[in-house]
């Protein structure tokens, strides 16, 4: 009878039991939500690794990233895109 009382209490209190289930669950749910960021985050830079490849890289990011480190970036700036026509 103690052996079914003690396995009784584990089933409720335990590590694994009903009372830890909500806990488990909020758990579950903040990993998730972690493991969203996470994906994004590797999303973002897989992209920025692809747009950086020596091969092919994007001439804009290549520019922005030069700018950036360089540290001759100003809030103020604006970028105005030149038609280069020739006339003939």
């Amino acid at each position: 009878m103690g052996v079914l009382l003690v396995l009784g209490g584990l089933a409720i209190a335990g590590p694994s039991g009903l009372l830890a289930w909500s806990e488990n669950l909020h758990a579950l749910e903040q990993r998730q939500a972690r493991i969203a960021v996470l994906e994004k985050q590797h999303q973002d830079l897989s992209n920025r690794v692809k747009l950086l490849d020596p091969r092919h890289a994007d001439p804009d990011m290549v520019g922005e990233l030069l700018r950036s480190e360089s540290n001759v970036v100003h809030d103020d700036e604006v970028v105005l895109i030149l038609d280069h026509k020739t006339d003939q």
